[in-house]
């Protein structure tokens, strides 16, 4: 009997990734492509750290998009009004697309 292959590990957003997204942005010239395939949970403090990220990026005059954000984060982000303030696309292909023009 085959066994399938190993899943990644499911990820939620954590408070203690906020520093992490602040040295990517500080790093970026004009652009960070969020993936989160793998996020499985996120609660408020996610929440927080994704719109404090938005904010840091602003400061750092570079653009912060989310790819691949998984239906129940969809949902969170629809719901709280977050998605009004930071632009998700289904792939990266399509973050990309869009911030190449």
């Amino acid at each position: 009997m085959r066994r399938p292959p190993p899943q990644p590990e499911p990820q939620p957003v954590r408070a203690g990734h906020a520093g992490l997204l602040t040295q990517v942005i500080d790093r970026a010239e004009r652009a960070v492509v969020l993936d989160l395939t793998d996020v499985s949970f996120c609660d408020s403090a996610g929440l927080n750290v994704l719109l404090g990220a938005r904010r840091e990026a602003e400061k750092a005059e570079v653009v912060l998009v989310l790819a691949c954000v998984p239906h129940k984060l969809h949902r969170i982000l629809e719901m709280t009004g977050a998605d009004q303030f930071l632009r998700v696309f289904c792939a990266i292909a399509d973050a990309e697309t869009a911030l190449g023009s």
